[in-house]
Parts: C-alpha cells; sequence; structure tokens
C-alpha cells in the first residue's frame, strides 16, 4: 500500500507541474498581462528548458501513471537510480512473477509426491519390497531439505522425522553399511541433526562412517556413489571440523575419479563415464564417447555440497586442497555442460550424442539447474556465461516437464545408461517417482536461490 501512495504522490507532482509549465507556455504565448512581466531573457530561458524537458516529463509521467494501475508492472527503459548490482549478479532483476511461479511449481511438485506417498514409513513396492530408506526416497528427501530452506512449512518436518524416527536415523542396512546407495538416507539425517542437535540424528552415522574408514577405499565403482555417499563425509566434518572424514572421503572419490578402469572422470571433455562399462573403447554410435546425462548430474550435485561444507570452517592447507581438486572438477564440468546444453534448455540422456536416446530428460538436467545455479550465486561461476542457461532451464523444467497436478513429466527411470527405462516421455510414470521430484527440488530451489540473490543485487 505504502508503494502505491508513493508512487501516487510522485505522479501528483509531475502532474502539477507539468500542467503548471503548460500554463506558462499559454501566457508568454499569447502575451498575457501575467506575461508581459517577465523580462525577455527568462521567457527564452524558460522556452530552452521546457523544450528540452517536455519529452522526459511527459514519458515519467506516463510510466508513473501506467505503474500506479498496476503495480506489478515493469518500467525496465527508465534508468534506475539504485545501486549497481554487485559484478557476479544478473544486471535484470527477475520480476516477482518469476519468484512467485519457481516457489509455487516447487510446492506444487512435492505437493503431489506427499499425496501419493502420504505415509513416509511405508515400503516401495517396485518389482520386490524394499524400504522406504532406500537411496531413491534419501534422494526426495534431499529435496525437501532444500525446499523446506526457502518454504519452511511444519508438515516437511514432520514428514522428515516420522520417517527419520521409523527408521532409527540409520543408514539402511545398520551402522556396517558400505554401499552407497544405503548411506544416502544420512544425508538428511545430518540436515535434521544441523537444525535440532538431537545426537540420535547422528550417532548411528557416524558410527557407520567410523566402521566403513576401517575397510577398503574401492566402494565407489559408479559415478552414482559420489552423490550418494560424499555428502556424508563432508557434512560430518562441517559438524565436527575432524579433517579424518575430508582425507578419507578424498581418497575414496580419487580412486573413482583416476584410478578405476582408468578413472572414470575425463578431464579433457569435463565429464564422467557412469562406471567401467562406458570408458572407451566403449563408444556411442557417432564414435563420441558416452556420458549418461544422470551420472554427471550426481557428481555435479556432490561436488557442489562437498564444495560448501568445506568452505564453511577455517581452511588448513590439507583441506585447501583438496577443496581446490573438486572446485577446478567443478569448473571442467561447468564448462563441457555449457556446451552441450539443447537448444530448449534441457539436456539429453547421452550429453554428446543427441542421436542416441535423444531427446527431454528432467533429472540430469535439474542436478545440472542446481550446480550451474549455485555456482553463480558463490561467484564461482560467471553470471554472463551461465545465467541465461539456468533461464533456459528452468523455463524448459517448469512449462514442459510439470502437469497441473504436479506430475513429473521426462524423468528417465532408473538405470545406468542413456538406452535405460526408455522412451521418456511426458506422460509416463517412471518406476520410482520420488528420486525425481527430488532432483526437480535441488534445481527449483537453488534456481530461486539465485533469482532471489540478483533481485536483492540489484535492489
Amino acid at each position: 500500500m505504502s508503494e502505491k501512495i508513493k508512487i501516487s504522490s510522485s505522479g501528483y507532482k509531475l502532474y502539477t507541474f507539468f500542467v503548471y509549465l503548460c500554463y506558462l507556455s499559454y501566457f508568454c504565448q499569447h502575451k498575457h498581462p501575467v506575461s508581459m512581466k517577465i523580462p525577455p531573457f527568462l521567457k527564452t530561458t524558460f522556452w530552452a528548458f521546457f523544450l528540452s524537458h517536455v519529452s522526459c516529463l511527459s514519458s515519467a509521467f506516463c510510466n508513473t501513471a501506467l505503474h500506479c494501475a498496476n503495480p506489478t508492472s515493469s518500467i525496465s527503459h527508465i534508468p534506475s537510480m539504485r545501486p549497481t548490482a554487485a559484478p557476479h549478479s544478473s544486471l535484470i532483476t527477475p520480476h516477482p512473477s518469476l519468484l512467485t511461479q519457481v516457489l509455487s511449481v516447487a510446492r506444487s511438485v512435492n505437493s503431489y509426491f506427499m499425496r501419493e506417498v502420504p505415509d513416509p514409513t511405508s515400503p516401495t513396492l517396485v518389482k520386490r519390497e524394499r524400504s522406504s530408506n532406500l537411496w531413491t526416497r534419501g534422494v526426495y528427501y534431499e529435496g525437501l531439505m532444500a525446499l523446506y530452506s526457502v518454504d519452511p512449512q511444519p508438515e516437511y518436518l514432520e514428514y522428515t522425522d516420522t520417517w527419520g524416527n521409523f527408521h532409527g536415523w540409520k543408514p539402511r542396512g545398520g551402522i556396517k553399511a558400505t554401499h552407497a546407495d544405503n548411506q544416502c538416507c544420512a544425508q538428511t539425517y545430518l540436515d535434521r541433526y544441523m537444525m535440532t542437535h538431537e545426537q540420535r540424528m547422528i550417532e548411528h552415522v557416524q558410527a557407520n562412517l567410523e566402521y566403513q574408514m576401517t575397510t577398503k577405499i574401492g566402494w565407489w565403482t559408479w559415478v552414482d556413489a559420489i552423490q550418494m555417499a560424499m555428502p556424508i563425509y563432508t557434512k560430518m566434518y562441517r559438524i565436527t571440523g575432524d579433517e579424518r572424514y575430508i582425507n578419507h572421503v578424498m581418497k575414496m572419490y580419487t580412486w573413482t575419479r583416476d584410478t578405476l578402469a582408468g578413472g572414470l572422470f575425463n578431464e579433457s571433455e569435463g565429464l564422467w563415464w557412469r562406471d567401467k562399462d562406458f570408458v572407451p573403447p566403449y563408444k556411442e554410435p557417432d564414435g563420441s564417447n558416452c556420458y549418461w546425462s544422470r551420472g554427471c548430474g550426481w557428481v555435479y550435485v556432490a561436488l557442489i555440497k562437498a564444495i560448501e561444507d568445506m568452505s564453511v570452517r577455517p581452511m588448513s592447507e590439507n583441506i585447501r586442497s583438496h577443496y581446490n581438486l573438486l572446485l577446478a572438477d567443478f569448473r571442467l564440468m561447468s564448462d563441457a555442460l555449457l556446451r552441450c546444453q539443447r537448444t530448449d534448455g534441457l539436456w539429453n540422456p547421452s550429453l554428446l550424442c543427441p542421436s542416441n536416446y535423444g531427446g527431454k530428460e528432467l533429472t540430469g538436467s535439474a542436478l545440472f539447474l542446481c550446480g550451474m545455479s549455485w555456482g553463480i550465486r558463490t561467484r564461482i561461476l560467471d553470471d554472463s556465461r551461465f545465467r541465461s542457461a539456468c533461464d533456459k532451464a528452468w523455463s524448459a523444467m517448469a512449462n514442459s516437464c510439470v502437469h497441473p497436478n504436479g506430475f513429473l513429466g521426462y524423468v528417465q527411470g532408473t538405470g545406468k545408461e542413456p538406452s535405460s527405462a526408455q522412451p521418456v516421455t511426458y506422460d509416463r510414470h517412471p518406476d520410482f517417482e520420488d528420486f525425481g521430484t527430488g532432483c526437480f527440488l535441488l534445481g527449483a530451489v537453488e534456481y530461486y536461490k539465485l533469482l532471489t540473490d540478483s533481485d536483492r543485487g540489484a535492489s
């Protein structure tokens, strides 16, 4: 209300001044008795001032009147008197309706899932029964915790805590779990611990990591595992400050990166082979390397989580060296992903071979949006290079993947390569819906934060 009054007052002042000039013009032109008392040099000065400013005044008045009628309208061609945005922020202030849309769509997508799964403790029944703390559900809760960070609804925590309490805040399979898929749920356990400081939410996770650190290094034989488990170690470091967690997880990371099958990360192309089966001589039909979209997306999101967790404490030289490696990998991946984005804003299941099961795919695209938006917000990525990619990705996700009821289309079901769970279409239900929802929420929330930060930078 106060903004309307202020604008209306400004418009009234402009209007009054404009009318005054018109009257003065009339007096001067028609030799009104009042004008006879005005010296000629003042009349000349007035006309010069009037002719040079009348167009600006009328434009300002018209736009002020328009804004009074529609306070949400944009007056983009009037130079702003606000401070210049920070160099890393977009100079285009997001329209309030875009911020509203992002949050509204994220809520709709999440509400659909919570309606479909009203009891978070119930097992999944895809082909066989599995407990609800498997990796697919763990990814969903990662997205839900992200949503809570910008939309703190009590029902999100109630839903999460009902789930965590049911499973005793333990990894799937207990404290001796070593398979990353069974550890994924612990990311949310630690997120909740950081909110509540309840020991029951961390004690079993910590015992699990302590056990795994006494075993072998080479557990992560597929790149998905980096996202499922790496953030657990880095969150534990964030909570405790114990560098052992970073030292161990970096041994696991670099084993997958550099040693397994000669290394699953191709630095020359900035992308990851999903597992040993796709390292050359394996090739796509067109002769390109096979980089699976969601597989690369998993690593991309794991990197931003790890980098952020390492950043919250003063860094020792040891931590700094690990941090710099992850930062370099993140930048290499970002450049590579920018080059292979589709013109519609999404990414193909096979990143370099659009002819092999090419088409829209949501989960990898959402993870890339998450990483790029975070990179811009933290000034690691250049806004001028990456912002349009984020805008296009969100537009494609919101406008071509989300059904009116919140169901997500173009979600590739579980698998390990571009051909898995095909065809990927707008109407087809994937085998598991939970992880797709989690991916979408991760991307939507980071994009929402980017828009919010850009808005602050321009205000």
